[in-house]
């Protein structure tokens, strides 16, 4: 095992069971937010309880930058290891009220070690107006953020998400997912983000972590594991794009332009201008065209290069292309293409073309 790096976490173990053999040898960056991706029962919870420290494997090794929490006889246990932890059911203390789950983890923080305090988290996570309301009065997405922010009052140094937002409705995911995605960048404490569904990765994740039957298989940027045809994360729902920039003002128009001048979007509503946005579009919603068309209602058409043509991934009807293209900004566009359209404008890689955006929507 190679020595520890200052901001990595670390770990090397091997754990079996019957039917079930974890092993992994791997260093995640302690920045943003590490996806661990994969299907049910690949190995993803087990490898967080390991990094909890719920689970000892022998001969394991953890090291959270230059300190050691399994090594050899050296084995710190949870409580010592300031992670916060938050599962798919957020156990709170029914009995006390929202403050009073709140402040649990804070009032047995050393208080030379509180970097966070509950005023801003509270602000952080929508839940000002519910301090005085008893736990067992909240609703799901009400419960999980008063979670949430019961584990960053023990200003961790590392938080733990064990698929926090399995056990709720469409709609309260959807609620909850503009907190989860400020949580890094307004605290900046790293985060490891076990889930199985795509739409949280796009939305959520710096990187993923490509896990299958109990190895981790890929750990790479989102941006890579959204450009290529063969990500994991395509598998059931077909390709798209997530394309990040920052949102100006509106126009005369109610258009808000996204991206730099050489990948201009203009886009008809927005989650706020002024800050940096997710711009998620369907690869079934893009076109090429070798010219750019002047009669054409569509507002966004992009310069691209065209980097490869594969097998469009997810769709059992007949052959498609997936046209992986690069924005003049650098980011990846995909475009689902019928092979005969392919054929007929003669595609290639390294081909010039214009991209006809037909919809898109923000990552809120």
């Amino acid at each position: 095992m190679t020595r520890p790096q200052p901001d990595t976490l670390r770990i090397k173990a091997r754990l079996e069971r019957p039917g079930f053999a974890l092993d992994v040898d791997t260093a995640f960056p302690l920045e943003g937010v590490t996806a661990l991706f994969g299907r049910s029962g690949c190995g993803k919870t087990t490898l967080l309880r390991i990094i909890a420290g719920l689970e000892h494997p022998p001969g394991g090794e953890v090291h959270f930058r230059d300190t050691a929490w399994q090594s050899g006889k050296t084995f710190v246990p949870l409580h010592r290891r300031r992670v916060g932890l938050v599962f798919q059911e957020s156990t709170l203390l029914p009995h006390l009220s929202v403050r009073g789950n709140l402040l649990y983890g804070y009032k047995r923080t050393p208080e030379p070690l509180r970097r966070l305090h509950l005023d801003e988290v509270a602000r952080l996570l929508g839940i000002d107006d519910l301090l005085e309301r008893r736990a067992d009065q909240l609703s799901g997405g009400q419960r999980q953020r008063v979670a949430l922010g019961r584990a960053l009052l023990t200003s961790p140094d590392l938080l733990l998400l064990d698929e926090p937002l399995n056990a709720l409705d469409t709609q309260t995911k959807r609620e909850i997912m503009p907190f989860l995605a400020r949580l890094s960048e307004e605290t900046g404490i790293p985060s490891l983000l076990v889930t199985h569904a795509p739409d949280e990765v796009e939305r959520l994740a710096t990187r993923v972590a490509f896990m299958h039957d109990g190895q981790l298989e890929r750990l790479e940027p989102l941006r890579e594991a959204l450009a290529r045809a063969d990500s994991p994360l395509f598998r059931d729902e077909g390709a798209v794009s997530v394309l990040q920039g920052e949102l100006g003002p509106a126009d005369a128009h109610g258009l808000h332009p996204f991206g730099p001048p050489e990948a201009r979007y203009r886009v008809p509503s927005s989650p706020g201008a002024g800050r940096q946005a997710r711009l998620r579009i369907d690869a079934r919603d893009v076109s090429i065209a070798l010219s750019p068309p002047q009669d054409v209602s569509i507002l966004n058409i992009i310069p691209v290069t065209i980097e490869s043509l594969d097998e469009a991934p997810g769709h059992h009807g007949p052959a498609r292309v997936l046209a992986v293209c690069r924005q003049d900004d650098g980011q990846t566009l995909m475009a689902e293409l019928t092979r005969l359209s392919t054929e007929r404008l003669g595609l290639r890689q390294g081909a010039r073309a214009h991209a006809l955006v037909k919809s898109v929507a923000f990552l809120d």
